[in-house]
């Protein structure tokens, strides 16, 4: 580091100053880079799905520096992967009070008030269920191209209440800015607003077209695969783990909706039940990932494809003991045990 010494007939005193001066700018430096690599250390287990980890590191970061809204933000989202809304929101609250310019801090803010929403007793949810669409819409005005931010506010408003602020109309005019900014995620909006609808012939076709237009977004995809996954469609998820994987190569449900399709072809199934279990062993736990419990699902179908009704019903049982409330796991239990 340069040392500034300054000149006089004081320079001894000075000299003794710049040198102190600058021991303390290096340790702000230091300091600087140490919260820097703590938050790198945090993201790396956020991304493997350490989320208590992470957690952990950024706690002690933010006592540190309790002024960097980068650090809430991870936090806000690490709680929302392990399902503390309460926690997810507050440090959401944090973030947005810190840089309240940052669409992505309104971002998660809405979906952390969304979750709690729908956990809520009726009043409450009213008032949290309006402030979630206030800060999607929020962080869309900060920033149109931010299209998850977007699709948040789009799907709230196809599937809210005028009560709560949503509205199929509000949505609609929403669809059409976004299809002008990006003709993928134009389509999926159309495909997804139809989807809460029920209305699955329209939602087909919006879907392909979406994944016919070139789309950016690996959770775009993604989310199309799991729309396909629930409605047995192995042509589709064929197409969803072609472009999943070339969007990110790294991410585990490629493979995931590779297997899936097998079993729904009743091809290479050792193979679709090795890329299986690997998945429930290795990928990350995710909100938008199939969970484990699904995995299990699907190796149920796989025996099923295979006529061992026994160790179906066993896979069965171990989605419904991870997912109590798994209706898929639930209903093919149920036909396990009729045959």
């Amino acid at each position: 580091m340069r040392r500034i010494i300054w000149a006089g007939p004081m320079g001894v005193k000075r000299r003794f100053w710049g040198i102190a001066a600058c021991l303390i700018i290096g340790a702000a430096a230091t300091s600087a880079v140490n919260r820097s690599e703590a938050v790198e250390a945090a993201l790396r287990a956020y991304t493997e799905g350490e989320y208590p980890k992470a957690v952990q590191i950024l706690q002690a970061a933010s006592a540190a520096d309790p002024q960097n809204s980068e650090i809430y933000l991870l936090l806000s989202k690490s709680y929302y992967e392990m399902q503390d809304f309460e926690r997810a929101s507050a440090s959401a609250e944090k973030a947005v009070a810190i840089d309240p310019k940052n669409s992505l801090n309104h971002e998660w803010l809405g979906r952390a008030s969304g979750e709690k929403a729908d956990r809520a007793g009726w009043f409450a949810a009213i008032s949290l269920a309006k402030k979630a669409r206030k800060e999607f819409a929020t962080a869309v005005e900060l920033d149109e191209r931010n299209f998850s931010a977007m699709q948040a506010l789009i799907e709230f408003d196809c599937s809210a209440p005028g009560m709560v602020g949503g509205g199929e109309d509000k949505a609609a005019q929403e669809i059409e800015r976004i299809a002008a900014l990006d003709a993928a995620e134009g389509h999926y909006a159309r495909g997804n607003c139809r989807r809460q609808k029920k209305d699955y012939a329209a939602a087909d076709a919006e879907f392909t077209k979406a994944l016919e237009s070139n789309p950016t977004s690996a959770n775009l995809v993604y989310d199309i695969g799991d729309y396909a996954m629930k409605h047995d469609q192995p042509d589709r998820l064929i197409v969803v783990a072609k472009l999943g994987e070339k969007l990110n190569p790294r991410d585990p449900r490629g493979s995931f909706y590779r297997a899936v399709a097998a079993i729904l072809r009743g091809e290479a199934l050792p193979e679709a039940e090795n890329a299986i279990r690997g998945y429930i062993s290795n990928a990350p736990r995710r909100n938008t990932y199939p969970s484990p419990a699904m995995g299990h699902f699907w190796l149920g179908r796989l025996r099923e494809r295979q006529n061992d009704l026994q160790q179906a019903t066993n896979e069965y049982e171990a989605a419904l003991k991870l997912e109590p409330k798994n209706r898929y796991a639930n209903e093919a239990l149920k036909r396990a045990k009729k045959h």
